[in-house]
């Protein structure tokens, strides 16, 4: 039978943040989770009711509280996790991220904006890098770069031969 177990005295700093933490809306769900594992245990609710109100198990509800004894606030964040290195080393990313920010008409491509089939395409063929679209659009979203904000579905076109390379439109 496991034992009761109690939390630590928080300090007023760590009381402050773990609430906050508690109740926000914006922090990832994982550290929210975590955090209202420890407020519940701050305000003397015990492990079983804290599992049944957040819907997890005991183990986890004990886990949590035991990594927050040892490491504080900061011991509610993700631990460093084993896996493969990543496989693209910098100079391939920033080639990524060169290609996805020049014009596809400034390389003398038939299109006017990127897709990220199209990029994946032109990353392969021209620049020997073979990269899926979904690690492409990884590493744009990891430099704060926006996808196809410069295309408009309304108004003018971004390419000003759109109607020209259209084709016949009536065998459609």
């Amino acid at each position: 039978m496991p034992r009761c177990l109690t939390l630590r005295q928080l300090t007023d700093e760590e009381e402050r943040l773990i609430g906050r933490l508690a109740h926000s809306r914006t922090e990832p769900a994982r550290r929210v989770e975590r955090a209202q594992i420890v407020w519940r245990a701050h305000r003397g609710e015990r492990v079983p009711a804290i599992a049944r109100a957040l819907g997890i198990t005991e183990a986890t509800v004990r886990a949590w509280l035991t990594r927050f004894e040892a490491g504080g606030v900061d011991g509610l964040k993700d631990a460093p996790r084993s896996g493969r290195p990543p496989v693209y080393r910098p100079e391939e990313v920033a080639e990524v991220i060169a290609a996805s920010l020049t014009k596809p008409d400034d390389l003398g491509l038939p299109f006017g904006s990127w897709t990220l089939d199209r990029l994946a395409a032109y990353l392969h063929e021209e620049k020997g890098l073979a990269i899926g679209r979904s690690r492409i659009a990884t590493l744009l979203q990891e430099e704060g770069l926006r996808w196809r904000t410069q295309e408009t579905w309304f108004g003018e076109r971004v390419d000003p031969d759109f109607v020209k390379k259209g084709g016949d439109r009536r065998a459609l």
